[in-house]
């Protein structure tokens, strides 16, 4: 076995979004020890970190027609109704929004939640709040995403930037093809990501549950139960 196979497993790759922020890094950091030796440790601390950030570990993402699953890794923040951004034209009907918010210590590459044909895509610049506030879903720089479904359902998500987000990438088009899991953007420096569910579907986590990005099953759209809730244990 080969040094790389060894090393396969626990190496991360790194999103190619990251390289020239992380090249910039060390480039500082190589430029400041060299003005004075001490600056070596907090450039070297910063530069691992930054590389840390960009990580885009592979996941596995259960297929399953039906099921919808988190865009993001994070805590899931809110759960509540609320209307879809208006720009997607999916009514004023109030949806189940789930929330998961992101750190700057999550993985912040984003996931396709659920198969479907892209139908909506809506940029719209705005503040840069705490992304943990309820009032960030409206105030904040957002990138809204429709998508359909081979059946005819709407899901929509957001990626909203936050307090020290200041950059959405998205890489979707109109009318694109999309699969469960799929990588399809990233938000630097910490965020959130809202998911709205078709109406009637219920949401098969609970605030204060850790997600994982392309793994997490937020709901099932082909189930019938009661919404679920959750204890610290």
């Amino acid at each position: 076995m080969s040094i790389r196979d060894t090393l396969r497993p626990v190496l991360t790759p790194i999103t190619r979004e990251g390289w020239p922020f992380i090249g910039v890094f060390v480039v500082v950091t190589v430029l400041a020890g060299w003005l004075w030796a001490p600056l070596w440790i907090p450039g070297v601390i910063l530069s691992a970190w930054c590389t840390y950030f960009f990580r885009d570990p592979a996941r596995v993402t259960p297929v399953r027609a039906g099921l919808v699953v988190s865009p993001a890794d994070g805590v899931v923040q809110l759960i509540q109704a609320a209307r879809p951004p208006q720009e997607l034209g999916m009514g004023e009907k109030s949806l189940t929004r789930v929330s998961v918010f992101m750190n700057v210590f999550s993985v912040h590459v984003n996931r396709i939640p659920v198969d479907g044909e892209i139908s909506g895509l809506s940029y719209r610049p705005g503040s840069f709040l705490n992304a943990s506030l309820d009032k960030a879903s409206e105030l904040n720089e957002r990138q809204s995403v429709r998508l359909t479904t081979s059946d005819g359902r709407d899901v929509a998500f957001v990626q909203i930037a936050g307090l020290v987000a200041r950059r959405i990438v998205c890489h979707l088009t109109n009318g694109q093809k999309a699969r469960t899991g799929e990588r399809f953007g990233m938000i630097r420096f910490g965020s959130r990501v809202d998911v709205y569910l078709p109406d009637g579907v219920l949401p098969m986590v609970c605030v204060g549950q850790t997600a994982v990005a392309g793994e997490t099953v937020l709901a099932d759209m082909d189930a019938s139960s009661n919404a679920i809730s959750g204890e610290a244990r």
